[in-house]
């Protein structure tokens, strides 16, 4: 880190261009380096944001030392390379979900960082900062609903042009568990302090069937968490349906339901009984806002919003999904 701040670089200017105001939220922060392998979108994004460095070589951003932090917004499968070089190189990382695609990925990345323990890594799992799941996990904490023991978890893309037309069909693999439901798995796992330790699924390809989409569309898992918890969840990526992050959770003394509706809290089992309405803010937060709890994590060392454990732990609970969807078998969870 230079005299003047922390200096950090993006790489991947689609979402990525919203990281920018993120970082910089912080006055000790600022963004020096823009990095898009398409020349047109480097220059347009670079016209918005004037003053920095545009560059179209990610390699070029990982190798710099003038960088002490990057962002990693790029297509899924690059992703575990570009983190693995930028924690080689002494970088601190923010990755877009997915971390990475496969198990051997996870383990180098792991490896990096257990060979840096001074760096800092953290992931866009935005859902935690939405007010009316926040709001949840103080109900749920304070014993509102009882005893929790099951929920239903449902990632609605509603974005079929996205699979047949976009970059998620020209990749070697693209996962609808690692690019959404991956949300729906973090906000489980933060709403309930735990990890789940085994997963069943199924996946099928119905929807996209006859186009060049290669890969399952919709995938549906069930998930045992030690307390016997147990969740189902699901991405279905080319449904006729707004995108949205449909969610119940189900306990011993009420239900919390949220969906395209609103959110209830139901509080009796008479179905005369009217559940109470909730109106807690569901708008979801900007893609930047995780990044200021981030710095200050770098900077201060506070505690961010998504520890670098949590980003690990989310990734084996997504892997292991793919995994038992492609082997139609039971598969227990490893951590670390």
């Amino acid at each position: 880190m230079s005299g003047t701040g922390l200096r950090a670089a993006v790489i991947g200017l689609g979402v990525g261009e919203r990281h920018i105001a993120g970082y910089e939220a912080d006055p000790r922060c600022r963004v020096t380096t823009l990095c898009d392998i398409d020349a047109d979108k480097l220059a347009a994004v670079g016209a918005r944001h004037p003053g920095r460095r545009l560059l179209r070589d990610p390699d070029a951003v990982l190798a710099d030392p003038a960088i002490d932090v990057v962002s990693i917004a790029s297509y899924d499968d690059c992703h575990h390379a570009q983190v693995t070089a930028a924690l080689a190189a002494g970088k601190h990382v923010f990755v877009e979900k997915p971390l990475c695609l496969h198990g051997h990925e996870l383990g180098d990345i792991r490896a990096g960082l257990a060979a840096r323990p001074d760096l800092r890594l953290s992931s866009n799992l935005i859902l935690r900062r939405s007010p009316r799941f926040a709001r949840l996990r103080e109900r749920m904490r304070a014993g509102e609903l009882g005893e929790c023991y099951y929920a239903e978890a449902d990632y609605n893309y509603g974005r079929l042009a996205k699979l047949t037309d976009g970059w998620r069909g020209h990749i070697p693999f693209y996962s609808v568990v690692h690019g959404g439901a991956i949300h729906m798995i973090d906000l489980l796992m933060w709403l309930l302090g735990e990890r789940p330790s085994a997963a069943s699924a199924f996946g099928n390809d119905i929807a996209t069937r006859g186009t060049g989409f290669r890969f399952n569309d919709c995938v549906a898992a069930l998930l045992r968490f030690p307390s016997g918890f147990v969740a189902k969840v699901t991405a279905n990526f080319a449904c006729v349906f707004p995108h949205h992050h449909n969610l119940s959770v189900y306990g011993t003394a009420a239900t919390f339901v949220h969906d395209r509706l609103g959110a209830r809290l139901y509080e009796s089992r008479d179905p005369e009984a009217e559940p109470r309405t909730v109106d807690d803010a569901y708008a979801g937060p900007a893609k930047g806002d995780m990044l200021p709890s981030f710095v200050a994590a770098i900077l201060d060392g506070a505690q961010p919003d998504v520890a670098t454990d949590d980003v690990l732990d989310v990734m084996s609970v997504s892997l292991a999904i793919e995994q038992a969807a492609a082997r139609n078998q039971t598969v227990e969870i490893t951590y670390g």
